[in-house]
């Protein structure tokens, strides 16, 4: 029987996950990404060590292949993962500098450089990509100012997937979807911009040829193999961005459908026929992006979302982790219990989930999270609450944002990702937005989805459709209480008001702490 493998490289994991054609998860195994603050002079700096990254991900491989039990089964390989960062590799095929993560904002200085410089409504019509500093351009001009021995030895800049792809096969590429995370892409032409590399400074021999998703790579090769435990002469298949390639299996590649992947990042993406970059839809912080599906296009709103909730767990959550030691379940099953004490509103307390920053639809690297309302009343559950509503709201902001700006309204929302199995949270959405939204039954949707792009390339399906018929499963659907839905209506005018008020505080401390 033929199989294929899917390896997710993720902001907290490194997955290898073998699938038979039918879409059923017959083996996998994951390491845990090592999340490291290299520099005490800077201590928001955080980077990705690339050979952990390779060793954590062959090491995945390896487990994987050991309980499918033959390696000779598997078929062909792709990768997909996280989008923006990448490395610079020298004439030996060696990286040269660690990844620079998306949670590091020392590039920031870049990209006010270049919206003032190039302008972020010209680069947006070009892209279809916000100038956000985590982006692969603002690293590049980074390096180039920081540190120019590097640079200056460097013959190539690849994303993560791209290394990864490159240390199974030796080839170099990237996909349509992923060169667009690079803000150097012309989205009408699918191919570099020269306005834009000439703008910058950038030299074009340093970014991979982009290729459609589903292209022929190359084969694992002697030293991969040993590693990973796949056969040499394995296919390696051009894979793509993990969020888009999870509309794949949930049928979220067709029009009229938002696929929402909810985990560390909350993504919101559309699939549709031709890039719309627009004022309206720059402004909103909503990318346009090539599809892995040959032809398509996605529109897409990204927020940081599950991690508010790992730092209410972190911060709060300690009782609740020596319940789950002394009598079963986990920190989750505690915490989640606890909110049947609560009410629509947290009892007057709201969040804004700006952890990180603000992305869409509010684009502002200096906006924080807060909370507001909180009285001698206020318990963990309501604070807990508001986390998850406030997260909500800005998912509902997200899509309202995305029907504005595509002139259309969507008639069905696909919930997938870590965070799908969390209940309250999922039946929450439902709730605030007032129309059912459907659990895929499909436990790891990005692998799934870049595992069929692998068949799709190897020929294994006869097209996209077929693929999809192979491996759908009906989703669990949670229906909207209606009474909540008028309740939340009124909410979430209420959390409209929370960026425009904080704003001027957090950017006034922002510029307090950098003095």
């Amino acid at each position: 029987m033929k199989h294929l493998m899917a390896i997710d490289l993720g902001s907290t994991s490194l997955k290898a996950c073998i699938f038979n054609l039918d879409g059923n998860l017959v083996a996998s195994a994951s390491r845990p990404t090592e999340k490291i603050h290299p520099s005490k002079e800077h201590p928001e700096w955080v980077i990705w060590d690339p050979d952990q990254i390779w060793n954590g991900a062959a090491a995945a491989a390896k487990d994987a292949v050991a309980k499918l039990g033959d390696a000779s089964q598997i078929a062909g390989v792709s990768v997909t993962g996280m989008g923006m960062d990448g490395v610079p590799i020298g004439e030996d095929g060696r990286h040269l500098y660690p990844f620079i993560s998306w949670h590091d904002p020392r590039t920031e200085p870049q990209a006010q450089w270049w919206r003032a410089n190039i302008g972020e409504e010209r680069s947006f019509c070009i892209t279809g990509f916000p100038s956000w500093a985590m982006t692969a351009a603002m690293r590049i001009l980074w390096m180039k100012q920081h540190e120019p021995a590097v640079m200056s030895r460097a013959v190539k800049w690849l994303l993560i997937e791209d290394f990864l792809n490159h240390k199974l096969c030796g080839k170099i590429a990237t996909d349509f979807s992923m060169a667009s995370c690079m803000l150097l892409l012309d989205q009408q032409r699918r191919a570099w911009s020269d306005e834009l590399l000439k703008a910058s400074g950038i030299p074009r021999s340093l970014l991979p040829d982009p290729q459609p998703s589903g292209t022929l790579l190359g084969e694992i090769h002697a030293e991969a193999a040993r590693l990973t435990g796949l056969r040499p002469g394995t296919p390696v298949v051009l894979g793509g961005h993990d969020h888009i390639c999870g509309t794949l299996p949930v049928g979220a590649y067709k029009p009229g459908a938002i696929f929402n992947i909810l985990g560390t990042w909350e993504s919101l993406i559309a699939t549709i026929p031709a890039p719309v970059m627009t004022p309206t839809i720059q402004k909103a912080g909503i990318c346009i992006q090539s599809h892995v599906a040959r032809g398509l296009y996605t529109a897409w709103g990204g927020a940081v979302a599950g991690e508010s909730l790992e730092w209410f767990r972190r911060t709060y959550g300690a009782d609740a982790e020596k319940q789950a030691a002394s009598s079963g379940g986990n920190v989750w099953d505690h915490l989640l219990a606890e909110l049947d004490q609560t009410q629509p509103g947290a009892g007057g307390v709201m969040y804004l989930p700006h952890i990180t920053g603000g992305v869409c639809p509010v684009s502002d690297n200096r906006s924080r999270a807060a909370f507001i309302g909180i009285g001698t009343g206020a318990k963990r559950a309501d604070l807990l609450r508001a986390v998850i509503e406030g997260i909500n709201y800005q998912f509902l902001d997200i899509i309202r944002s995305l029907e504005s700006g595509l002139g259309c309204a969507f008639k069905k929302i696909t919930v997938a990702g870590g965070g799908s199995r969390n209940k309250f949270w999922v039946q929450n959405k439902a709730d605030m937005i007032g129309f059912p939204i459907e659990a895929a039954e499909v436990s790891e949707a990005s692998p799934l989805g870049v595992a069929m792009i692998a068949g799709l390339g190897l020929g294994l399906y006869k097209d996209l459709d077929e693929a999809y018929e192979r491996v759908k499963r009906p989703g669990i659907v949670f229906e909207p209480r209606k009474e909540q839905t008028a309740r939340y209506a009124g909410l979430f005018e209420v959390y409209k008001q929370l960026y425009p008020a904080l704003r001027p505080v957090h950017h006034r401390l922002a510029g307090v702490l950098a003095s």
